[in-house]
């Protein structure tokens, strides 16, 4: 049998890694007040709806495709394992991402259990004797059947869960994107916290403490940040003087929030980066992992009838790909894009993905934000055949930037 082991939490501040500083008394762009109280996108990529463009949504949303009868063929739910134990894939590459090298401690892992909910396990640089894990951190669980205020009505789900929420395994931090219901799902957060006496850390961007604090989260395990805002979470296991540290910085996006009629752009929406910190580098096999969770977000606001590569994108991509150098691995959306001139400036389609994507630059990615719900008018089954013609025009080699099967996990 094997021993258990405990693991501790601390959390602590880090300097903020805004490539340009602001200035102290300045309010930042994003801010639409020096308050804090309401937030904007700033820049020329990002166009509000008109009223009429909402208007004209109505009919195309009475009419958004069904899911094809045999959805559970085209899209089969694993089991998760957690690495445990293979999955079979119908989805990716034909490579070696559904296995360890070796004994995969020095990898990182992801499983998809729908929409853009992934548990991720970094590194756990343990030696070939020794027994635990790295750290884990699960981004925007959302269980629930419905997306939506009430589980009567409202966006359904047409694949179900991979598991229950109390199978996932203990967490020690769970970031949120923004406070949409297909990110955020106060059912799930409840279950989290009621399964486990070890209450995980949470990360969310500004303006979402008071949800947090309306469910019993704790103040000190609340952390609500701004863009470029880092903080240290440090695991320490009870039979190991080795901790394991990351570093989970909220990044900017192109998106909006709002969970009712009263509270467009009360609250942030972010991306964020995930980065191991070692402090003994040269006795490293591998360097510090760093990972980017997109979120939710835009690109560029396409009009109909426009060329779309000649409207301006959004620059904050390539700022990250510039401060972090890089990453290991990308979780970046790539559905819910039609129709293009409402979607566009706040959700990627895959041709919007593919350059988000080199922005970063990312060594590998797996598309998200598809395969869960209905949410816009592409047929459901689309986006992954989109993003490999747009992977192909890029030139990007077949596998790198791919998807997965919901419950799959993979190494990288």
């Amino acid at each position: 049998m094997a021993k258990r082991v405990d693991y501790s939490l601390e959390v602590s501040s880090t300097s903020n890694k805004n490539p340009d500083p602001i200035a102290e008394g300045s309010k930042p762009d994003h801010w639409v007040d020096k308050a804090g109280t309401a937030f904007q996108n700033p820049w020329k990529s990002w166009r509000p709806h008109t009223f009429g463009e909402r208007l004209a949504l109505l009919p195309t949303a009475m009419s958004f495709p069904s899911p094809p009868k045999n959805i559970a063929e085209i899209m089969p739910i694993h089991k998760p394992t957690w690495g445990a134990g293979p999955t079979k894939s119908t989805g990716g590459s034909e490579d070696s991402d559904s296995s360890p090298k070796g004994d995969g401690k020095d990898q990182i892992k992801t499983t998809w259990l729908g929409h853009a909910c992934f548990l991720v396990e970094l590194p756990s640089r343990l030696g070939p004797s020794e027994e635990g894990r790295g750290v884990r951190i699960l981004f925007d669980p959302v269980f629930s059947d419905r997306c939506s205020p009430s589980q009567w009505m409202g966006p359904k789900r047409y694949t179900p869960p991979p598991c229950n929420i109390e199978d996932i395994p203990e967490i020690d931090a769970v970031v949120i994107s923004h406070n949409h219901y297909d990110h955020l799902d106060t059912h799930t957060i409840r279950t989290l916290l009621k399964r486990t006496t070890r209450t995980p850390h949470f990360f969310a961007p500004l303006g979402n403490g008071p949800y947090f604090k309306s469910l019993g989260v704790p103040t000190s395990h609340t952390h609500i940040m701004d863009w470029w805002e880092s903080k240290r979470l440090v695991i320490t296991q009870s039979d190991s003087k080795k901790p394991l540290a990351v570093d989970i910085t909220c990044t900017p996006g192109q998106h909006f929030t709002g969970r009712s009629l009263t509270d467009f752009f009360k609250s942030l929406w972010a991306g964020w980066a995930v980065e191991e910190v070692i402090e003994d580098r040269a006795s490293a096999s591998r360097e510090p992992t760093k990972v980017y969770f997109g979120g939710d977000t835009g690109y560029r606001a396409v009009l109909d009838g426009q060329n779309e590569d000649e409207v301006p994108v959004c620059p904050a991509f390539e700022t990250i790909g510039n401060k972090f150098g890089g990453f290991d691995i990308a979780l970046i959306p790539i559905g819910a894009y039609l129709p293009r001139q409402f979607m566009s400036p706040i959700h990627c389609a895959p041709q919007d993905s593919v350059r988000l994507f080199k922005d970063i630059k990312a060594k590998r990615a797996i598309g998200m934000h598809w395969g869960t719900w209905i949410l816009t008018s592409e047929d459901v089954t689309e986006p992954p055949r989109r993003l490999a013609e747009e992977c192909k025009k890029l030139g990007i080699e077949e596998g790198v930037f791919r998807v997965c099967d919901i419950g799959e996990t993979l190494w990288f």
